[in-house]
């Protein structure tokens, strides 16, 4: 017999060589039937793999995300036999699970493959699936592994094969179907009901531009038919929603070959909407003791050697910039953290003087590969909302739930109230990840669970997730579509200020260390402002959105009419601007909606006659007639019950 531990703590104890299945069934029939992958001892396995030991033993289904991980991740291998059957000849390399369904990159040879092409594969990974063949995990040697894909001239396959170690090297079958794979499926092919493939791209050899190029072809798969018809509708939405798209039509942002890839071009209404964010943020920070400070866009190599940047980031940095100097050079930051550093260290301070804190709206650079760049969510240039706060190890626990405050209410003034926090803490068994003394990360780690305790967050620890300098808490907000999406983060460091040679001095008269506190509720401007408008559909709160109400007269007659409304509206501080084309009301309502104008202004005769407004809302509600005053308290209320006072 050997003891299984639940995550619950909750023991069994069961024969020697019993499956996650077998341990499911005897808790139930129910939990039985909807087991699809397990974890046991902190490795993945199959539900249908012998346990042989000891040892915590986690179940997943369909509704946790290591379950849709294995069933997304054995579709691969369903589409990629498919494939194989449909193309002979072609290459498989890698097939993994990601966030929303998994993707196969194949090297196709002379075959090509479009969208036209999807639904014969998809008939075919279906027909496949419905003979419920079972995913059969075996080991084999290495020179049996190299040996089966030298025979297959897949060399994608030995390559991967070269960098494995004996002994740690499986393969899964399924069908008539082999595959090179680690692990982590579902346990047959009939539990798949429904397969779309949803794209294809270029994706070349482990992500090195000087590889082959192959062809990526993503999708996804569901148990159920309606899963997936609910999904596509979803994806429907999406595209409605894209930021991309909204950008343009509301004209916020644009990008420019010529300026270069990645780098965003604010449009006069982002440039407002842009500026509207930082001084709400601002404001806040005020109110909070920070102080405003200003760095420049590059710094010298040497800084960023100090601070161990260029050597964790120095291949995703634009290359470094020369002067006529000899051995001179200077990077684009790809941080601000270092620059605020130096600031620290401009003057001499006491435990008195502490906590300082510093904050920044600063652009940073990066090189990211040009088929990693989306949009404004992955750019180049981008400028983080970014703060750090140095203080004394005894502050650090009030410091960071103040930080904590600050996050929740950026987040909350701005429609993103369903998030779950990730405390992101180090991986032991990769040390060579992370810079500094073992104990200190112990200590931060410890900071920041107790903080969010404290303060009652709901919240997860991911191993293997923190910063190379420090652990941190992430804000993991759920979009209007179901989307997760990291925003705010907060960090916890004691290695920059070592690196920097950061001290103040005790009530002791010794000097010590202070403990430094990165934070970024919005993250970078770019991404928050993109994830705002896929997740409002360009509907942004009253008090940000560029425009808040337009007027229409009725006619060229009641153009002065609507001049002096404007200018009311701007006397009571409501950002309004005036249709006086030779259109139809009609038109420019129609317009209206499109520019996702909260508030229509009507104007014609009667409303002249008796100053008033007839007010109609974005979407059709019809207000009926109001006053300026009425109107201006309507506004008034509407913005303070999503802008909340910090």
């Amino acid at each position: 017999m050997i003891q299984i531990t639940l995550p619950d703590g909750a023991t069994k104890q069961v024969e020697a060589k019993s499956t996650p299945y077998d341990v499911a069934k005897g808790i139930s029939e129910g939990l039985a039937r909807n087991v699809i992958s397990a974890k046991f001892n902190d490795t993945t396995v199959e539900a249908t793999t012998p346990l042989t030991t000891d040892g915590n033993l986690t179940l997943y289904t369909w509704n946790t995300d290591e379950g849709k991980k294995a069933f997304w991740h054995s579709t691969s291998h369903v589409v990629a036999q498919a494939l194989e059957e449909l193309y002979p000849g072609i290459k498989l390399t890698i097939g993994p699970a990601i966030e929303n369904g998994f993707y196969y990159d194949v090297d196709f040879g002379s075959h090509t493959i479009s969208e036209k092409d999807f639904p014969e594969i998809e008939k075919k990974a279906l027909d496949i699936a419905r003979g419920k063949h079972d995913f059969k995990m075996r080991s084999v040697t290495k020179s049996d592994a190299l040996a089966y894909y030298k025979e297959q001239d897949n060399m994608y396959k030995v390559e991967l094969i070269d960098n494995l170690t004996d002994g740690d090297i499986t393969f899964c079958d399924h069908s008539s179907f082999t595959d090179l794979c680690r692990g982590g499926h579902i346990p047959n092919t009939g539990i798949i009901k429904a397969i779309k493939l949803l794209s294809v791209a270029g994706a070349y050899w482990r992500g090195d531009e000087n590889n082959k190029q192959l062809t990526r072809v993503y999708g996804i798969s569901f148990p159920k038919q309606k899963e997936l018809t609910e999904y596509l509708q979803l994806l429907e939405e999406a595209k409605k929603r894209d930021h991309r798209k909204l950008g343009k039509e509301l004209e916020l942002f644009t990008f420019s070959q010529k300026v270069g890839q990645g780098l965003p071009l604010w449009l006069p209404k982002g440039a407002a909407l842009r500026e509207r964010l930082e001084d709400f943020l601002k404001k806040a920070q005020k109110k909070a003791g920070y102080e405003m400070v200003v760095t420049p866009h590059i710094g010298q190599k040497e800084l960023y050697v100090t601070s161990g940047h260029y050597a964790k980031y120095g291949e995703d940095s634009f290359q470094p910039i020369t002067t006529p100097k000899e051995d001179e050079e200077f990077l684009l930051k790809p941080m601000n953290c270092p620059h605020h550093c130096e600031i620290y260290n401009t003057s001499p301070f006491s435990y008195k003087d502490l906590p300082k804190r510093y904050a920044e709206f600063g652009t940073v650079y990066r090189y990211e590969q040009s088929g990693e760049l989306h949009g404004l969510t992955r750019v180049r240039g981008f400028t983080q909302d970014d703060a750090h706060i140095f203080c004394t190890p005894d502050q650090l626990s009030d410091e960071f739930k103040n930080v904590i405050d600050l996050t929740l209410y950026v987040l909350g003034s701005l429609g993103f109230e369903n998030f779950t926090a990730q405390v992101s803490v180090r991986d032991l068994e990769k040390p060579e990840k992370y810079i500094g003394d073992a104990a200190n990360w112990e200590k931060a780690e410890q900071a920041i669970i107790n903080a969010a305790k404290e303060k009652g967050l709901n919240f997860v620890i991911e191993t293997g997730e923190a910063a190379f300098y420090g652990p941190k808490l992430d804000f993991m907000v759920k979009d209007a579509l179901g989307r997760n999406w990291q925003l705010g983060t907060i960090q916890v460091d004691y290695n920059l200020p070592e690196r920097f040679d950061l001290t103040y001095k005790g009530s002791d008269n010794e000097l010590h260390r202070p403990v430094m506190i990165h934070r970024a509720p919005f993250g970078s401007m770019e991404r928050f402002v993109a994830l705002l408008l896929e997740h409002t559909g360009g509907n942004f709160p009253l008090w940000l959105i560029p425009k808040q109400a337009i007027v229409l007269p009725v006619s060229e007659k009641h153009e002065k009419y609507a001049e002096k409304v404007l200018k009311s509206l701007e006397n009571n501080e409501i950002r309004a601007l005036i249709d006086n084309r030779n259109e139809t009301v009609g038109k420019k309502i129609r317009e209206a909606e499109l520019k996702k104008i909260p508030f229509m202004l009507i104007v014609g005769e009667n409303e002249e006659v008796e100053n008033t407004i007839a007010v109609r809302r974005h979407g059709g509600e019809d207000i009926g007639t109001l006053t300026i005053a009425n109107f201006s308290d309507l506004v008034s209320k509407e913005i303070s019950s999503t802008l909340k006072s910090f």
